[in-house]
């Protein structure tokens, strides 16, 4: 045997500890999101049957499409991706580029769906609406860490300024202790 050969075997199968971490944080960042072998299984079982046919009631403003919970909680932001729909809220885009990156058979019917004979919204509606009872705990979950950070950074910020009102009115009654009267 080659030592060359097997030290290269070796060096392929072999993974680095930046390698291992980014391995475990991707996993977390599936957890986090929702991505569970379940969910998945579930998306492999979608045809285009699943979406052409599922009933879209028409709304009030014109558009199609039932609220759902994820549009009802988390639709409130906004946010910009190149490929996903921007009406998606933070927490549903990142779901759903890790959703698409995963499963080669949603990207597909994603594709071969819209723009044809679904809108965007429609396809992204549908799908949350499919999937709400493996993501819901995990949409809630989202929620109450978005929450919960947003109450520390408030609480940050009104106690930082709390300090310099102190500061700010000790200077001062120092800056007129010191003055003399004439």
């Amino acid at each position: 045997m080659d030592w060359s050969s097997w030290f290269r075997r070796n060096a392929k199968n072999a993974k680095s500890p930046n390698q291992q971490q980014r391995k475990t944080h991707a996993d977390e960042d599936e957890e986090l999101l929702g991505v569970t072998s379940q969910l998945i299984d579930h998306v492999k079982s979608f045809t285009l049957d699943t979406f052409k046919n599922f009933p879209l009631p028409a709304e009030e403003d014109g558009t199609t499409g039932a609220a759902t919970f994820s549009d009802e909680v988390l639709a409130t932001t906004a946010t910009t991706s190149a490929n996903i729909r921007k009406d998606l809220s933070q927490w549903q885009e990142r779901h759903a580029t890790l959703v698409l990156s995963k499963v080669k058979e949603l990207s597909q019917l994603r594709f071969r769906l819209c723009p044809g004979h679904l809108k965007e919204r429609e396809f992204w509606r549908i799908y949350f609406t499919l999937v709400k009872s493996y993501i819901a705990e995990y949409e809630l979950q989202a929620i109450r860490v978005a929450k919960i950070k947003r109450m520390a950074t408030e609480k940050e910020i009104s106690s930082d300024s709390g300090a310099f009102e102190v500061e700010m009115a000790e200077t001062k009654q120092a800056a007129s202790l010191e003055r003399p009267t004439p």
